[in-house]
């Protein structure tokens, strides 16, 4: 494909990277089979102790809101990765985590929004049970999680996975083999599952042989690597991205992992000034927040039993 194309088509999604993204309080779409009563269910923390783009109270809040509408107990991640403070958790969610160097610097390098320590940490808590939904965008996110995803076998890599044709959202379809049919599409019962979602631009990555694909690129899209986010020019190095993940799901060890490499489709957002809706809230994704809670319940077990009574170890 000429890259006179590319950067054509990237015009539009330059615009976006430059305008600022709100949550949509309005967003509340209808639970018809809430997984747990108001207030009972275990407990998913959100990190918002890396710098992340995305938080609880802030851009993730309808994606807070609506699990909460689910049941679950909700509440905020801070501080560095440790051991006893993971225990307090049944579900750890990370979103767009950076590094302090790159809040404000979307260039190269990027570094590890996560210490070594920390990444060892979170691998043994999922080994040992834990559930981890890992959600990283494009540049500079992607390679902030790099490290973090290559300890559970996904290779990362720090682009923008786009479409070739249009700056519109890119659309999955079990139709056309680009969502995957399997537990997070399928749901506990039929009106729960999942046939078509978007996605709004990110990054695309490998998996390992032992996890399933939800998400799967097709021939139309294609990742660049530059190395300031958002700008492009003749010499970005392309990739060819036909048939790697956006979305993916595995066991580890008594655990289960998550990885997705785009947020948006996770939460409902306004585009400011333009006011336009980004997110679960756009025309066409309907079913993404059903695709959400069928990741946390599959998070939390699979659905195939009620989890363990949960300790009443307070969270903040």
């Amino acid at each position: 494909m000429p890259r006179t194309i590319v950067l054509f088509i990237l015009i539009g999604l330059f615009l976006k990277g430059q305008s600022q993204q709100v949550s949509d309080t309005s967003y509340h779409p209808e639970i018809s089979n809430p997984r747990y009563a108001a207030n009972s269910g275990p407990t998913i923390l959100i990190d918002e102790g890396h710098h992340n783009f995305h938080t609880r109270t802030g851009r993730y809040e309808p994606f807070a809101k609506l699990i909460e509408r689910d049941g679950y107990r909700v509440g905020s991640y801070n501080g560095a990765f440790q051991i006893d403070k993971l225990q307090k958790c049944d579900i750890l969610v990370i979103s767009n985590a950076l590094h302090k160097s790159n809040v404000r610097n979307w260039y190269i390098p990027v570094y590890s929004a996560f210490s070594n320590n920390e990444i060892e940490h979170i691998v043994k808590w999922v080994s040992a049970g834990g559930s981890l939904f890992l959600i990283a965008d494009h540049m500079p996110m992607a390679g902030a999680a790099k490290d973090l995803a290559a300890a559970f076998g996904f290779e990362f890599f720090d682009g923008f996975a786009l479409k070739m044709n249009d700056t519109g959202p890119s659309e999955f379809t079990v139709e056309n083999n680009t969502l995957m049919e399997g537990p997070l599409t399928n749901g506990r019962f039929p009106d729960e599952r999942v046939d078509k979602v978007l996605s709004f631009t990110g990054q695309a990555f490998l998996i390992p042989a032992d996890a399933h694909a939800v998400l799967k690129m097709d021939d139309s899209h294609v990742m660049l690597l530059p190395d300031t986010a958002w700008q492009f020019h003749q010499a970005t190095p392309i990739m060819e991205i036909e048939g790697w993940s956006q979305g993916a799901y595995k066991n580890f060890g008594k655990g289960r992992i998550v990885v997705f490499g785009e947020a948006a489709m996770f939460t409902a957002q306004v585009v400011l000034p333009q006011n336009i809706k980004a997110g679960m809230n756009v025309d066409g994704a309907e079913q993404n927040y059903q695709l959400l809670l069928n990741i946390i319940h599959w998070l939390d077990g699979n659905n195939d039993h009620m989890p363990p009574p949960f300790s009443d170890t307070p969270f903040h």
